[in-house]
């Protein structure tokens, strides 16, 4: 039924659709062979932006408990079931302890957002005068790190302003009034509450930007500099992409000083997602394909990727018709709408999700057992963040590609 990745497919056989092997990024205007880079993607790995220090090494030297945080955020740590830290985590906590500037270079699925939740919960805890600002490519990253800062502040009295479109702008300013310690939210939404007033960045002492070359890729790279900008000289970045070249590094020059760069390579991805294609026998009849996989027992939780919103709503609503339990996000749904299907999704009330590019990045859902692109993706960054939402935290995964 399918086939995995070999020489033939890297020959261009199954692709010949796509002018010899592939088709044009609209990113980089070259032809994308989404074969032919997962063998460079494996063998390769990153490149790494060079910082003062640069730890790279997988082993891990600590436990929770030998961090040097309160014993209260101790215990939600705990609770939410963290044993042992990730390699980054592990490498990257002790030096946001000690108030250094960090560069993290890791793909999602690495635990990145404890990274610098835990660290900066425990300084605001110790100065309860501390104010810090995340910057999220995405509304959904946002809400999930606010979430996941939820889980590891609960009882510690520290409040955080949820910061995006789509949602309530009057709810957010009465947050920002109260003088909430933490500000997670979206370049578009903050720029509205600074133009607007409602914030000022000069009193934040620390700064995360998170996904940051996802922020050059959908075109945010001039509002993070307006960000960068209005900050004050004296404080601590932190800053998180999974690469670093081209316009990253532009933001990175005015950002960080001095910092220590973390680096998870890119390789540890692919290390649990075993990653198939199928050849698609009738356009006409593709559907009755992904039907035919999707009944199967071992297809718990599948994310299905598509290229455009009437399309994934199209497949969404046929696989509701044939009684499967499934949903779909994408732009024209409302962002309440779409925290709500996630949800669902996360709490395995539905089966399948079907998404555009707006869910494959940065997106923490676990147990995803399948990844389908059931429409190619347009980059070689697409296709290695769509397959990074399964086979996450050393879980294994499946990835399948459809090629016409």
């Amino acid at each position: 039924m399918y086939r995995k990745f070999n020489n033939n497919h890297r020959r261009g056989r199954n692709f010949s659709r796509f002018n010899g092997g592939g088709f044009r990024s609209k990113k980089k205007g070259r032809f994308f062979n989404p074969t032919e880079f997962i063998n460079k993607f494996i063998s390769e790995g990153i490149n790494n932006f060079q910082g003062r220090d640069e730890v790279g090494e997988q082993t891990i030297s600590h436990s929770f408990a030998d961090f040097k945080i309160s014993d209260q955020l101790k215990r939600n740590i705990i609770e939410r079931k963290y044993e042992n830290p990730t390699p980054i985590q592990d490498k990257a906590i002790p030096f946001i302890l000690e108030g250094r500037d960090l560069i993290g270079i890791a793909n999602t699925g690495t635990g990145k957002t404890a990274v610098f939740l835990i660290p900066l919960i425990d300084k605001v805890l110790k100065d309860r005068e501390q104010r810090v600002l995340i910057v999220a490519p995405t509304r959904e990253l946002a809400a999930q790190i606010r979430d996941e800062f939820l889980a590891f502040s609960r009882g510690l009295g520290i409040y955080c302003a949820l910061c995006i479109g789509g949602s309530n702008i009057a709810r957010q300013k009465n947050d920002l009034r109260r003088n909430s310690n933490f500000v997670v939210g979206t370049p578009g939404r903050i720029q509205d509450l600074i133009r607007s007033r409602n914030l000022n960045l000069s009193n934040f002492g620390s700064v995360v930007i998170d996904e940051a070359d996802r922020m050059v890729d959908i075109g945010f790279i001039n509002d993070i500099k307006y960000i960068v900008s209005l900050l004050p000289q004296n404080r601590q970045s932190l800053f998180f992409s999974a690469t670093i070249d081209g316009k990253v590094k532009e933001i990175l020059s005015s950002f960080v000083r001095n910092p220590v760069t973390i680096s998870v390579k890119t390789r540890d991805t692919t290390k649990n997602i075993e990653q198939k294609t199928i050849r698609t026998i009738d356009r006409n009849k593709k559907i009755n394909q992904l039907h035919d996989l999707l009944i199967q027992k071992e297809f718990e939780k599948v994310l299905v990727f598509g290229r455009t919103k009437h399309g994934v709503q199209k497949l969404s609503d046929e696989l509701v018709k044939r009684g499967f339990r499934a949903d779909a996000i994408h732009g024209n749904k409302k962002q309440n709408r779409r925290v709500m299907i996630l949800e669902k999704f996360k709490r395995s009330e539905i089966q399948i999700l079907l998404a555009t590019d707006i869910a494959s990045r940065g997106l923490d859902i676990p147990n995803v057992s399948h990844v389908i692109n059931y429409d190619l993706p347009e980059s070689q960054d697409t296709y290695v963040h769509r397959i990074g939402r399964t086979g996450r935290l050393d879980k294994k995964g499946i990835a399948l590609t459809f090629i016409d």
